[in-house]
């Protein structure tokens, strides 16, 4: 499985979605921007996607509630220890409530990680935050963030709505 994401103007990404309808697609935006996200087994319908492997997934994509991406951009000799640490985030994730849906995305070119999670609603996501599972969580993502491991760059965090409407 493959998650193909492409950004844009809501209305013109809008138009795509429609195009293909019988595809999985996911259509959310947040302040600065849209993101259409395509979950399949085929190439992408996108002419410059940001193209990633499903390594794990667990739950379903629906077309409601709030997506937050962890997004870890990490050397090459630190992949196969993220890879195998996942297992240990996700398990600080998956039964959470509220969780809808987590996929672990290994980038298909470039060097950026993505936990991407879906969450019923911005309530749930934050009821998280303020757990202690996400202590945990926040904790194990910063052992990246140290120098020494030779990080590209810093993990940050995403969040995008799908709106009512969808």
């Amino acid at each position: 499985m493959y998650v193909y994401m492409t950004t844009g103007t809501y209305n013109f990404l809008y138009k795509i979605k429609d195009k293909h309808h019988g595809e999985s697609m996911f259509l959310m935006q947040n302040i600065e921007n849209a993101l259409l996200l395509h979950e399949s087994n085929q190439s992408s319908i996108f002419k410059t996607p940001r193209s990633f492997q499903v390594i794990d997934s667990n739950g379903i994509f629906e077309n409601k509630g709030i997506v937050v991406m962890n997004t870890i951009p990490i050397t090459e000799e630190e992949r196969p220890l993220l890879e195998h640490r996942f297992h240990q985030l996700k398990t600080l994730l998956k039964n959470q409530r509220g969780l809808s849906a987590i996929r672990f995305l290994r980038p298909l070119k470039g060097s950026d990680y993505v936990i991407l999670s879906l969450w019923q609603n911005e309530k749930s996501y934050a009821d998280w935050e303020n757990s202690t599972s996400f202590a945990a969580f926040k904790k194990e993502l910063e052992t990246f963030n140290n120098p020494a491991n030779l990080l590209i760059g810093s993990a940050y965090v995403t969040k995008y709505f799908i709106p009512e409407n969808e």
